[in-house]
């Protein structure tokens, strides 16, 4: 009965939201859904079923929470901003988040008193987390577009989704004071910088890129090119911040420190995901990836899948208290969960495929896991971006099991590099070789016609088949027990 109420609120909670994310919802009703859910536990009270009756009540209960948790966030435009749209104005406003430097320009997330605004900026000045800006340019409402694969990006969203609801576009700009925000934010932006710089000096582009792709998701300065190349061979889930990436890292560095007793080998792979969050920043998205990452990682460790499944719900649930807006509008989010449910759940159908694979280094264990992650992923890619990679698996083969060496080769770069840069260059060096050799795959499986397909409109209805089908798979007999069970 414990597991039925648990999973009652839960996806009573996530529906909610997820309900809400699509339709407008009144307040009233809501509210009035909230004050319902007592009567419907009342009626299984009379008919006997007093055990459905608490499930039932709590989900409905738990819809309605979820719900308003939505419509609490969703808080209309500042009218006296409204009424400038397209006008060219003058705000002064502090940059809340690190910088954004893009191959063209840099977008700095600016908070005034109002709301927040995303300034586009060019490369006159240098901009740092904690200065405060007085701009001056034409307001904008972000617009949705096109992609190169056909597909409509929702822009609007996803600066919604961090709060974002307009935009200046190369401004003029001034700082008026520096040093602002939360000093601890301000530290771990500093070391991040430095561990990056050490990074760079040890190792030339386009590798370095690479190497900040892959430990840090470091990937908005990638040109266009690059970066198609990745999606193209379908390897750009390995520059992606999600709590995969994070949990190699870790599952790493658990394997190598094998010969300590279990639990010290466990809590260096801990703690190697605590440092890789603060090394990023702890932003967000870092934050969300870690903790994703330690879940499954858990799971791997001890073997204990259910109490995991448990944990990543709980972990959604808060994810969503804090911002409901991440469950639709914000792809790291989903593909993190997605590929964290694949690590834990999906992986130990999967191994049994690669007993040719040597366990030597963890590689049998890597090839699965990655495999894992990118089958169950591969379908929302699918929907959300359109392109199906024909060379995705011979790229992925040749690539994925250099990945750890190479993420370990560069931490030790940019860690080495923070005491004395000298230190850093002969760990650059071997960085250096396989990340060369890593581009090189890519460059290759890129070039070859039609190493990738696009699809401009893959069917929701038929995503929601395929994940319907995995969760059968997965979970079928759990379900079906949960609905069998005897009343208690």
């Amino acid at each position: 009965m414990q597991d039925r109420i648990f999973y009652g609120a839960g996806f009573g909670f996530l529906i909610g939201v997820l309900w809400r994310s699509f339709y407008f919802v009144n307040f009233y009703f809501a509210v009035l859904l909230g004050f319902i859910a007592p009567a419907i536990l009342l009626f299984f009270i009379l008919t006997k079923r007093k055990g459905w009756g608490i499930v039932i009540s709590i989900f409905v209960l738990t819809f309605a929470l979820g719900v308003l948790r939505f419509e609490a966030v969703d808080n209309p435009p500042p009218a006296n901003l409204e009424s400038k749209i397209e006008e060219k104005i003058t705000l002064t406003g502090i940059i809340y988040d690190e910088p954004s430097v893009r191959e063209k320009n840099q977008h700095l997330a600016v908070k005034i008193p109002e709301t927040k605004i995303l300034v586009i900026a060019g490369f006159e000045q240098e901009y740092v987390y904690g200065d405060e800006i007085k701009f001056t340019g034409k307001l904008q409402k972000p617009e949705n577009f096109e992609t190169d694969q056909g597909k409509e990006f929702d822009y609007v969203n996803y600066l919604r989704k961090d709060g974002i609801s307009y935009t200046v576009i190369y401004p003029e700009i001034e700082i008026l004071s520096e040093g602002h925000g939360n000093p601890i934010k301000r530290a771990l932006f500093f070391v991040k910088n430095k561990f990056l710089e050490k990074i760079n000096f040890a190792i030339r582009e386009p590798e370095s890129l690479l190497m900040g792709g892959l430990i840090l998701g470091e990937r908005a300065a990638f040109s266009e090119e690059l970066r198609q190349d990745f999606v193209d061979t379908g390897t750009i889930h390995i520059v992606a911040l999600s709590g995969y990436n994070v949990m190699i890292i870790a599952e790493w560095i658990r394997k190598i420190l094998a010969f300590l007793p279990p639990n010290l080998a466990f809590g260096a792979g801990i703690i190697a995901i605590f440092l890789f969050v603060l090394m990023t920043g702890a932003n967000a998205t870092a934050v969300r990836a870690g903790i994703m990452a330690t879940l499954a990682l858990i799971a791997r460790a001890t073997g204990r899948n259910k109490d995991a499944g448990r944990a990543l719900l709980l972990t959604a649930i808060v994810m969503l208290l804090f911002n409901p807006f991440l469950l639709v509008y914000d792809v790291s989010f989903e593909l993190s969960f997605l590929a964290t449910i694949a690590v834990i759940f999906f992986t130990p159908k999967v191994e049994k495929y690669f007993l040719w694979v040597t366990k030597k280094f963890g590689l049998r264990e890597i090839f699965a896991m990655t495999t894992a992650a990118y089958i169950f992923v591969f379908p929302f890619i699918l929907y959300k971006m359109g392109n199906f990679s024909l060379s995705a698996l011979p790229a992925n083969v040749l690539v994925l099991p250099l990945i750890p060496w190479t993420m370990a080769a560069g931490f030790f770069t940019g860690f080495l590099g923070l005491f004395w840069s000298g230190l850093a260059v002969p760990a650059g060096f071997i960085a250096y070789l396989m990340l060369h050799y890593e581009l090189a795959v890519i460059d290759f499986f890129a070039r070859l016609p039609f190493a990738s397909l696009t699809l401009s409109h893959f069917p929701l209805i038929v995503t929601l088949a395929i994940y319907a089908y995995f969760t059968h798979m997965l979970f079928g007999r759990s379900i079906k027990n949960f609905f069998s069970a005897n009343e208690e």
